[in-house]
């Protein structure tokens, strides 16, 4: 293959490139006009873990997660806050870069990838704070489940990727559904097992509450530092979920690519 063809629009290498350039861009804007810079990273996920954890074991001493219970909350707060911010940065993705989505030859899908991109290493750049508190936590036990860890990761991407797929094109041709899009992620952050664990759920919302791929992908955080987190089915289901939600956003994109330019 020859050097032209290699970097030719379209091909892998000329995508990949395209993709870290565009996701390292973000980065340094966003730390570059900050002040605390890296540590707004992980303030966010840091300052809601504390609220829950006062509340939870001083307030109302309630159990509703595995003692260290902070442990127990940054362990999914941390990729709460991937995912979130991803899913918003999805309903502009189009619109924020309209003009370059429209004259540049490379795929599109780049504009919702390299958001997937920063938002992951920001939160790769967050779990020396969850390691800290998982060493210095009385109680907090390192096994096997920590190989899980890095499923988690994948799985995580896969269902990011098929969600911006999805939320982008729907949120550049429909500007309400960018609300609307807020309203459902404070919803689920309620519905998905962060503050509390899949076997608090009572009766058969335990199986309603596993068709959530993010309460699957989260127990598989947690088996880093809680093995009796273990719930195959809710893995299991969690998988399935992700994979459908994956090919339902490649076709929704492809179909959807050009009503989109269109509109841009």
């Amino acid at each position: 293959m020859s050097h032209a063809a290699v970097g030719a629009p379209g091909t892998p290498r000329r995508y990949l490139h395209s993709l870290w350039l565009l996701s390292a861009r973000d980065l340094k804007v966003r730390y570059a006009t900050s002040f605390l810079g890296y540590l707004w990273s992980v303030l966010d996920p840091l300052v809601m873990s504390a609220i829950y954890w006062f509340v939870f074991t001083q307030v109302f001493k309630r159990d509703v997660g595995e003692d260290p219970y902070i442990v127990f909350l940054i362990s999914a707060l941390l990729p709460w806050v991937w995912f979130n911010s991803s899913v918003s940065d999805f309903t502009k993705a189009f619109k924020k870069d309209s003009r370059l989505v429209r004259s540049t030859n490379i795929p599109r899908s780049i504009w919702v990838n390299r958001i997937v991109l920063s938002k992951g290493m920001e939160f790769l750049f967050s779990l020396p704070v969850l390691v800290l508190f998982a060493i210095f936590s009385p109680g907090t036990e390192f096994g096997w489940g920590i190989l899980w860890f890095p499923v988690a990761v994948v799985l995580q991407v896969i269902l990011l990727v098929g969600l911006g797929m999805l939320v982008a094109p729907l949120c550049a041709l429909y500007a309400d559904l960018e609300r609307t899009t807020g309203l459902i992620l404070r919803a689920l952050f309620y519905a998905t097992p962060i503050i509390y664990s899949v076997s608090n759920l009572p009766g058969p919302f335990e199986t309603i509450g596993s068709f959530n791929p993010l309460a699957g992908i989260f127990t598989l955080y947690r088996m880093a530092f809680f093995p009796d987190q273990w719930h195959l089915d809710t893995v299991l289901i969690g998988a399935v979920m992700t994979l459908a939600i994956f090919v339902l956003g490649q076709w929704v994109f492809r179909t959807l690519e050009r009503p989109v330019l269109k509109e841009l």
